[in-house]
């Protein structure tokens, strides 16, 4: 495969991956995905950002002998794990006079995960530069955007960023640069709701600090390169705003159908008030369906049904990767059925504390629905409203 120029003797030579289905044994790919490394002749140096997932690494390195390049003098790592790191043992057989660039944490993760030895590695501090003759990269600390050890990599002359996992998106391409589609934004935001959503308060820094900088090239590490980067950076600063939307998310597992019942009536009650529902049920659903809309609601009723005297195990991860992926969310409640006894809605609760919510008081019902429960969920909806209300959505 011939290298595509980016920009002034800047190449792309990833990779991409159309037949993979779940990333990280987690994450399941709609659209498979990409291993983005890039290739940058300076006049006296050359450099390699980010690797090679490992199983791609054969291929990898066949690119780079078609492609002519007998010598590499870095390989710049922004990130240690292995989706961009893996193939650095095999650069440095391949090329021996190659030395790692990085910073400490990430240097200490090649260390353990790949056993790269310290002679092979040169630690950079936050600002520091590195000059390839006529480019100079200039390195920015990006640490918890995703994992400690992140770091951006910006070519000064170039005017172009390399950002790692931030900005990214699981998606295949022909033609390495970005072109806006429905397809691609809901790619992104799905990328963003299930890697970047727990770092959102350092997503929106380093969104700011990236807008500021005026690049001309955002450089991603999967997914397709900005070279309108406001077409990215305009979403990410909307999603990582503090204030949600006007929407209700409504995940729900439901054995007999009266959780069910339950929140098909809140959904109709609150679309009669204007309030945008979102539906999720969560035997059946998509995970990145559901974290997309942890991505905009501000309220997120759960509704389950009773399993040996507690909530359904499926409910509980719900409530567990809530927790974890730290939306958003300001307002919360559950609603569910139970057929004996036991304790219904504490441990989905417990999953949530950490996010400190106004929890509205929940609705737990045996059997059927009757007419005292319709009332009570009534006077959820218009606490929902009221609540709404008084932070300006509707």
């Amino acid at each position: 495969m011939k290298f595509q120029e980016i920009k002034n003797n800047v190449f792309y030579c990833g990779l991409n991956d159309e037949n993979r289905v779940i990333f990280d044994e987690l994450i399941p790919l709609e659209h498979g995905t990409s291993y983005n490394s890039y290739l940058v002749k300076g006049s006296e140096k050359v450099a390699i950002i980010d690797t090679m997932y490992p199983p791609k690494t054969e291929e990898y390195l066949k690119n780079l002998d078609e492609n002519g390049i007998e010598k590499v003098d870095y390989i710049i790592e922004n990130h240690g794990e292995q989706d961009h790191s893996g193939s650095i043992p095999a650069l440095l057989e391949k090329y021996p006079d190659a030395i790692v660039v990085t910073n400490s944490k990430c240097a200490d993760n090649l260390r353990e995960m790949l056993f790269v030895p310290d002679e092979k590695i040169k630690i950079i501090n936050d600002g520091e530069q590195l000059s390839l003759g006529d480019k100079t990269l200039q390195f920015i600390f990006a640490p918890n955007v995703h994992w400690p050890d992140t770091m951006f990599t910006h070519i000064i002359e170039d005017n172009i960023i390399f950002t790692c996992d931030f900005l990214g998106a699981h998606y295949v391409f022909d033609d390495v640069f970005a072109k806006p589609s429905e397809e691609l934004t809901h790619s992104a935001k799905r990328y963003y709701a299930e890697i970047m959503m727990p770092f959102r308060m350092l997503c929106k820094k380093y969104t700011k600090l990236i807008q500021e900088m005026g690049v001309d090239i955002i450089c991603p590490s999967h997914g397709p390169i900005y070279n309108n980067p406001s077409d990215i950076l305009d979403l990410y600063a909307d999603w990582t705003k503090d204030e949600g939307k006007n929407l209700v998310l409504l995940p729900y597992v439901s054995m007999y159908g009266s959780t069910k019942e339950m929140i098909d009536y809140l959904s109709e009650k609150l679309g009669e008030k204007h309030i945008k529902t979102l539906k999720y049920d969560i035997v059946r659903g998509d995970l990145g369906d559901l974290a997309m809309g942890l991505v905009d609601a501000t309220t997120m009723i759960l509704g389950t049904s009773m399993v040996l005297a507690g909530p359904h195990p499926a409910s509980v991860n719900i409530a567990y990767l809530a927790g974890v992926l730290r939306p958003k969310l300001r307002i919360a409640s559950f609603v569910g059925s139970y057929g004996w006894a036991g304790k219904l809605f504490e441990p989905l609760a417990e999953c949530l504390s950490k996010l400190k919510l106004d929890i509205i008081e929940p609705i737990q019902i045996k059997g059927k629905l009757t007419e005292g429960d319709y009332k009570k969920l009534d006077n959820m909806v218009n606490s929902i409203y009221d609540k709404h209300k008084a932070l300006g959505l509707v």
